[in-house]
């Protein structure tokens, strides 16, 4: 894959986020933007509307006000669309869960070939070539044939990377990649995430781990009372 540089192209884009839930506002104009080959970590104490920034880049929370746009792709203030009119944006974006939401009565294989070959129409050739591909990049190809309750947590970790990058998309984003992790492979991990953004992908990494923050992200950027209080750039 040749990947623009991070100079040429924004791989997210987010103005003036405002998020509702019921009477309670969560976000109050949050603006973020991410290159392309960086990797941004979005901090912040429980409840201040991490995981909800992420669920909104990711098509799967509305929101009230503002505008996010992935790699030229625009999600509208509203309801959240229905997949249908989503195939452009999930394209663009993989989503790496914190449960890692693997699909329990497939193979590891099976499940990073699903999308491009049921969403995405490509040949079970292609997709598990690149299935193939994805997953000894990340140093699991021998558990290919294992189903996700053989995994450790580590390795079904891999796996939901390898998944959410089958479709090629430009911008990847993590909800607590670390919270399951020994501290040999959140080092490992951090080496993962470094090559991937190495690749020209923007990574958006939702997390409490400051230390493993510190580690591998370019900027650190903290949310509080439902606003960005202080981005900073690692050294």
């Amino acid at each position: 894959m040749t990947s623009p540089t991070s100079a040429a192209r924004t791989a997210l884009r987010i103005r003036d986020l405002h998020v509702q839930r019921g009477d309670k506002p969560v976000l109050l104009g949050v603006d973020l933007e991410i290159a392309a080959g960086e990797i941004c970590a979005l901090m912040g104490e429980s409840g201040a509307g991490k995981t909800t920034v992420l669920r909104v880049v990711a098509a799967l929370q509305s929101f009230s006000q503002g505008q996010v746009t992935i790699d030229g792709v625009s999600l509208a203030p509203g309801a959240v669309p229905p997949e249908s009119q989503l195939r452009e944006l999930r394209r663009r974006v993989g989503v790496v869960f914190q449960s890692h939401a693997l699909f329990e009565h497939l193979t590891a294989l099976e499940n990073v070939m699903l999308a491009p070959v049921h969403a995405f129409g490509q040949s079970r050739a292609d997709a598990e070539r690149t299935a193939l591909q994805l997953l000894a990049s990340l140093g699991v190809q021998a558990r290919a044939g294992a189903y996700p309750r053989q995994l450790s947590g580590g390795e079904a970790q891999r796996v939901a990377i390898a998944r959410a990058l089958a479709p090629d998309p430009h911008l990847l984003l993590m909800d607590e990649p670390t919270s399951a992790l020994d501290p040999a492979r959140r080092s490992a991990l951090a080496d993962s995430l470094r090559a991937l953004a190495g690749q020209g992908r923007g990574l958006m990494i939702v997390t409490h781990d400051m230390e493993f923050a510190q580690s591998c992200a370019d900027r650190i950027v903290v949310l509080s009372d439902g606003r960005i209080a202080n981005p900073q750039r690692n050294s």
